[in-house]
């Protein structure tokens, strides 16, 4: 299973950046595929990207917010909440697990031998303030002398804009150094404190600060696919616990908003007690004509 997940997320990772012929003309693409985002964060100015990410989208709605109202036009933005919502409710945290390219990047910098260490309990909510700060309230509230708001997640933290957006246009592109100042050193050092975390401690940035991922475990709990849990199997082996990147106890909490349904727990359950499949209808709670 982890084999197959991983041949996944580097399909979807070169699938996504797909755009090859960068170094022989713009150096970021910009055709009709843009116009689509990707499930999981993905740098729009990454110079190989073919599609968008879907919070700087998000946040460009926010920002413009006003503009668009006053103007009475529709905004893309406003499309990607739904379309992150259907794939919420559909599959909650899957994206995260399967689909996303940083997640893939993170899953490389863990494998590096050295001490690993575990995130202290309640560090998980802090995504939340970051989604809530950065991407809502930032872009909605902070407006410059036009009206505009400014995509602050992409501007002040977002690693996945600076090692696959940033860094590759300065190396394509030597003359964009005379323009870079403090927004890019921020970032650089935000970057290497988010490595070094992905190599001490297992999905550091989806447990810690992806907003993305935050989002997604809104729907953890009311997705249609899901990890159901058989106590009756169960044995309290707990290989599930010890497999879970993202530090969950299947066993307590099947769908909990940490958990980025990479099934391992599952792939790791030598008694079935772990299963990803279609949530089951409660029949005490449909209508008597239904039950019957």
């Amino acid at each position: 299973m982890n084999r197959y997940r991983r041949l996944v997320q580097t399909l979807f990772a070169i699938i996504t950046n797909g755009y090859l012929l960068f170094p022989f003309g713009s150096a970021i693409y910009q055709g009709p595929l843009k116009g689509f985002c990707t499930p999981g964060l993905h740098c729009y100015s990454c110079p190989a990207a073919v599609l968008s990410c879907p919070v700087g989208a998000f946040q460009n709605m926010l920002a413009s917010i006003r503009l668009t109202l006053q103007s009475g036009a529709w905004h893309f933005g406003s499309i990607v909440v739904g379309y992150l919502g259907v794939i919420g409710v559909i599959s909650g945290r899957f994206p995260c697990g399967w689909l996303c390219p940083f997640g893939l990047i993170q899953d490389l910098f863990y494998k590096i031998r050295t001490p690993k260490l575990k995130l202290p309990a309640g560090f998980n909510y802090l995504r939340y303030l970051v989604l809530l700060v950065l991407v809502i309230l930032m872009p909605l509230l902070w407006l410059d002398d036009l009206g505009m708001g400014q995509p602050w997640f992409c501007k002040l933290l977002c690693p996945s804009g600076t090692l696959t957006g940033a860094l590759p246009l300065l190396l394509i592109k030597p003359s964009l150094w005379q323009g870079i100042g403090f927004f890019f050193w921020h970032k650089i050092f935000w970057l290497v404190m988010i490595i070094v975390g992905a190599v001490l401690i297992s999905r550091f940035f989806c447990r810690l600060l992806c907003p993305l991922g935050a989002f997604y475990g809104l729907f953890n709990r009311v997705s249609l696919f899901c990890l159901q849990f058989d106590e009756e199997k169960c044995v309290h082996c707990l290989a599930c616990e010890r497999r879970c990147p993202t530090g969950c106890r299947p066993y307590k909490d099947a769908n909990s908003a940490a958990c980025i349904n990479c099934l391992r727990c599952v792939e790791a359950c030598r008694f079935g007690a772990l299963a990803f499949q279609r949530r089951p209808v409660k029949t005490s709670s449909l209508p008597e004509k239904l039950r019957s």
